[in-house]
Formats: structure tokens, C-alpha cells, sequence
């Protein structure tokens, strides 16, 4: 299920863009943008250094024609698309924790701004790899990469600033804490302290399902009772104990525990498959 899906609405709103009468300065800089996406080749991506005005030019290019300081819902797909970071996964996710999103499928101006210089990001090629190496080290569980020579030297042939992602590497369980934590914030409208239901389970089956083959279970269980309609903080937190917990053979599930009724529910309901 696609976690992005359902924040776009029906119609289309025309995004800001500078460029319009003035295209032919726009496209060999895309060219070149869609030529180093295709590639995925360091050597490519090393040459695009740091641009402050690119960064912020790059922002206009999806920013909302009715307010030029966000990139709404629409502009963020944009966005997504053209940098080839897949919204039917966690990426789209790791891109909003990456750039400070603090509503769904949206991002300020400001914020673009300082992670932007953080990361040392001023074109597409270079977010879409931001994103595939959080992607690859917290979600695919990959190993981490390689550091060139002195940790402590400046790596200037990075195709941006991998300071975040070695401390990422350090502990990729404090990390994908992080990114697990930050998920529910992003997706949780205010006032209210819940996510419904359909958005959680979108949530865990880009997050946890990946990573922990029980919540496949869990997720079917949810899904054939029907009856739970919103996820807390403290289950969506007990869900990812749970999963760090119990395997799929429920071995490490103690009844005694202060599990969710839902997570008590669901060890019953396998238990009962299991004996049929």
C-alpha cells in the first residue's frame, strides 16, 4: 500500500516555477540531472558540488504556485518522480525525515534550506542518493558503506555530506528508532494523539514488514478483524518492541508482559491457526 497515496488530493494545483519564460537556462541543468539519475555513477554525481542558489531554485522548481515557502502534496510527488524516489516505499518517508517534513507529503522553505546545507543537496541526483543509502542501510538492512581513508578527512569526492549517514552506520538500530519515531509524528494530524488505522498499517508495511517478517502476520490479522481503528503512540512504539521481540514462532512473547491487547489478540488468533 502506497504510503503517500492517500495525501494527494483530486485535483492539481499548478506549482511556482521561475523558469517558465525563460526554459532554454532550465534544460541542459535537467539533462544533466536525468542523465546522473539514469547512471547512478559516483564519478557523474561527484562533479555536482553544493550550490546554495541551486538548492533554493531546485525548491521553487515544486514549490506551490499559491505559496512559493511549500512544496504541497502535488509539488512533493513531483518532486519524488522526478528525483526516481519510489512513493510505494519507505523513501518518501526517508526524504521528508531527511528534510525536517513536519506534515505528510509537505515541506517548508525554511527547512529545505537548513538540511539542504547539512547535507550539502543542490540537485536531484544527489537527494536520490541521500535516500538510497538510508534506504539501503535501514530498510534493506545492507551493509554499510565503505569509508575512504580518514574518517576525520574531508571526503570532497561524496556526492554530498555523509556526516548524518556514518552516524546512521554506527548504530542503525538508534537510527531506524529515529526514523520509526519520526513516522508516526509526521502522520499524525493535530490536535489529535492517533493515526488511524489504514495509515499505520500503510506505515508498518514500508517500515516493519521489510525488516520483520511477523508483522506480514500481524498486518493480515488487522486486516481480517477489522475492528481496531486507530494506532497510539504507545502501540505504534510497543509494535516495533514486539517485532524486536518475538519471531515468527512467537518465541520471546511472555503473556506476563505489558503487550497492546492488539498484540495479545494477534498471538491468540496465530496460535489458533497454528493448532488448526
Amino acid at each position: 500500500m502506497p504510503c503517500f497515496s492517500f495525501c494527494f488530493p483530486s485535483h492539481i494545483k499548478h506549482l511556482h516555477s521561475d523558469g517558465d519564460s525563460d526554459t532554454g537556462k532550465q534544460e541542459p541543468e535537467k539533462e544533466n540531472e536525468a542523465r546522473a539519475l539514469k547512471s547512478h555513477n559516483p564519478t557523474v554525481l561527484s562533479v555536482t558540488k553544493y550550490d546554495p542558489k541551486q538548492a533554493l531554485a531546485l525548491f521553487m522548481r515544486y514549490a506551490d504556485s499559491d505559496n512559493p515557502d511549500l512544496i504541497g502534496p502535488e509539488g512533493f510527488e513531483m518532486l519524488c518522480n522526478d528525483a526516481q524516489i519510489l512513493m510505494d516505499g519507505a523513501m518518501a518517508l526517508i526524504l521528508s525525515w531527511q528534510l525536517d517534513a513536519q506534515e505528510m507529503a509537505k515541506l517548508t522553505k525554511d527547512a529545505w534550506t537548513k538540511a539542504t546545507s547539512v547535507l550539502k543537496v543542490s540537485s536531484l541526483p544527489q537527494l536520490n542518493v541521500v535516500v538510497r543509502d538510508i534506504n539501503d542501510l535501514l530498510i534493506l538492512r545492507r551493509p554499510p558503506l565503505q569509508r575512504s581513508g580518514n574518517k576525520n578527512v574531508k571526503e570532497s569526492n561524496e556526492p554530498y555530506s555523509r556526516t548524518r549517514y556514518w552516524s546512521y552506520a554506527e548504530d542503525s538500530k538508534k537510527a531506524f528508532q529515529e526514523l520509526y519515531t519520526f513516522s508516526f509524528s509526521l502522520a499524525k494530524p493535530q490536535p489529535s494523539r492517533n493515526i488511524d488505522m489504514e495509515t499505520a498499517v500503510a506505515l508498518w508495511s514500508v517500515l516493519l514488514v521489510p525488516v520483520y517478517p511477523l508483522m506480514s502476520e500481524v498486518l493480515t490479522f488487522i486486516t481480517e478483524k477489522a475492528t481496531f481503528k486507530a494506532a497510539n503512540k504507545d502501540l505504534w512504539n510497543m509494535m516495533l518492541e514486539f517485532c524486536q521481540t518475538v519471531d515468527t514462532n512467537l518465541q520471546g512473547y511472555d503473556s506476563d508482559s505489558a503487550w497492546p491487547t492488539l498484540l495479545d489478540d494477534f498471538v491468540t488468533w496465530k496460535k489458533s491457526k497454528q493448532a488448526s
